[in-house]
């Protein structure tokens, strides 16, 4: 099959500048992976698909939470709905999940980050991850979705994380601190 967003993630991919080993690993296998798959986004297609995330930054840090089924904590995400992009996939399950208003640090969703891990049903996920800021408010997220969810400042975001997140998590606060006055005004607007 071919899937123009797959050439789309590809691209992207390929200019990421890898946070750490697993990252660069992780690079390798997208680019390896994914040109292959037959239903790159369909979560029940296979094995192995590719599924978008949330990274959600503002002046209270960043957004974790504690997945109700791995029990660890993460940022929000999932699977890609049919014709979904990848990006449009980490906004909706990043609304979702927090019940913020999230907006793209650019005019486009921009891939900070990605990941290879297992999934929650014995399946691995291609994670691409899309970087939003919110508002100061508390996440409300419905009563549907885990409750477990909170800013965290950058340096204890890193203690409850899971292993996957702690150089993306580095990479958000130094691109806060580059970026974070503007982005500030953006959701202050």
């Amino acid at each position: 099959m071919n899937d123009p967003r797959v050439d789309a993630v590809l691209a992207h991919v390929r200019l990421l500048d890898p946070i750490d080993d697993r990252e660069r690993r992780s690079i390798d296998q997208i680019l390896a992976i994914a040109p292959t798959l037959g239903a790159p986004f369909d979560e029940t297609a296979g094995e192995v698909h590719l599924t978008g995330s949330a990274f959600i930054v503002g002046v209270r840090g960043t957004i974790l939470h504690r997945h109700r089924r791995l029990g660890i904590w993460v940022q929000p995400g999932g699977h890609v709905d049919d014709g979904e992009r990848p990006s449009e996939a980490a906004l909706r399950e990043g609304q979702e999940e927090t019940g913020l208003s999230l907006l793209p640090v650019e005019d486009e969703p921009t891939l900070v980050h990605v990941d290879v891990h297992p999934g929650p049903r014995g399946h691995t996920h291609l994670d691409l991850r899309y970087l939003f800021v919110a508002g100061a408010v508390d996440p409300a997220p419905p009563p549907d979705e885990s409750q477990d969810v909170r800013w965290l400042d950058f340096d204890s975001a890193r203690a409850p994380s899971d292993p996957g997140l702690l150089g993306a998590i580095g990479r958000l606060e130094q691109l806060w601190r580059l970026h974070g006055d503007r982005w500030r005004a953006m959701v202050e607007a």
